[in-house]
């Protein structure tokens, strides 16, 4: 039987309830501080480990599947590793070649617009001359001569980031080979880390956790190539310039949701827009729209059905956020793990002692 309260107790229980509520909110949100504040400074780290995560639960599947119709493991992991460096390989010449070809129509269309430009600036409300136009670029180069050793040391700072895009790359690849290889091993030495009363809670929440980032992964693989086929053949039809390095900005975009869609569209009606007018512009705008409008209302709803249960306004803070935190890489890693997180913390909480 509970305690009856005590009468003389100045302070009311429902005030004590909320103390030790508090109380409890105050812990997680240390904790979770000092989590954030610990990746941040070992983000050369994160960041790559989550990306051989996300390319984790892409290949991993693929490799299960193989090996599932008898194909002996090793066989398995380095026909999925060839087949996808591979497509790396193909998109790379593919985007190479195109620029490479359209280069000189390209400089030339520049050219034209540059001229344009100027003659619109001429005229009022600007008024800026090609005399004032060409002060700015003789201030410019002054600018540039004064700030010479500023310059030199960004392109320092670039040669360091450019070890530390090949380090990641190196993390990338063997989180995911390790994965293909042994990942049930790796998740069961981590789980046995934790006391053995909570392994099975811990094993259940896992599997949770990886089902829900294996079909997110997979519905935004597919959103993702949607988006890109549908704008990258608009913008081949309408004879926009770099149709193929479109595609693979919107590609790429739509693994950020809401902003990725928006900067992905606004490249290719930008690119339309500079290289063959604003009729073309508008065109490339309405079939942008129709894609994504296409995607919001039938393609994501079709796909993602109960897989992957968070809310909208979830996915909006959860990207806002990120992206203040940690940028590009916040933006894109939030919504998986969000998503990843959500699916093990209900699978823990649900979890019943012999459940399989």
């Amino acid at each position: 039987m509970n305690a009856p309260p005590n009468r003389d107790d100045p302070i009311p229980e429902g005030l004590k309830l909320g103390a030790r509520f508090t109380g409890y909110l105050l812990v997680i949100i240390a904790g979770i501080t000092v989590a954030i504040f610990v990746a941040l400074q070992i983000a050369q780290i994160v960041v790559p480990f989550l990306a051989g995560l996300v390319l984790s639960a892409l290949l991993v599947p693929m490799s299960t599947f193989l090996q599932r119709h008898r194909w002996p493991k090793w066989l398995a992991v380095v026909t999925v590793w060839v087949v996808v460096l591979g497509l790396l390989a193909g998109l790379v010449l593919l985007i190479t070649f195109q620029i490479r070809s359209e280069i000189p129509e390209i400089q030339k269309q520049v050219a034209t617009t540059l001229d344009e430009a100027k003659q619109l600036l001429a005229t009022q409300p600007f008024g800026i001359t090609e005399a004032k136009l060409n002060d700015l670029v003789d201030s410019s180069g002054k600018w540039l001569q004064d700030n010479a050793a500023g310059l030199g040391s960004g392109a320092a700072e670039v040669g360091t980031t450019a070890a530390h895009v090949i380090e990641g790359v190196i993390i990338i690849l063997f989180v995911t080979l390790f994965a293909l290889i042994d990942g049930r091993g790796i998740w069961t030495w981590v789980v046995n880390i934790w006391p053995k009363k909570a392994h099975a809670r811990i094993f259940a929440a896992g599997e949770a956790g990886w089902k829900t980032l294996t079909n997110f992964i997979r519905i935004q693989l597919v959103v993702a190539a949607s988006d890109a086929i549908g704008i990258g053949v608009g913008a081949l039809i309408l004879g926009v310039p770099l149709a193929v390095p479109i595609a693979m900005v919107v590609f790429l975009g739509a693994f950020v949701p809401f902003v990725g869609a928006i900067v992905g569209g606004a490249v290719a009606v930008g690119l339309a827009l500079l290289f063959n007018g604003w009729v073309h512009g508008l065109i490339m705008l309405a079939i942008v729209v129709v894609v994504q409008q296409l995607e919001s209302h039938v393609l994501q709803p079709w796909l993602t059905g109960p897989t992957v249960k968070i809310h909208p306004l979830a996915v909006i803070l959860g990207v806002t956020a990120g992206a203040a935190v940690a940028g590009i890489a916040g933006a894109f890693f939030s919504v998986p793990v969000i998503a990843t997180l959500n699916a093990m913390i209900h699978a823990a909480k649900d979890y019943r002692v012999g459940q399989r």
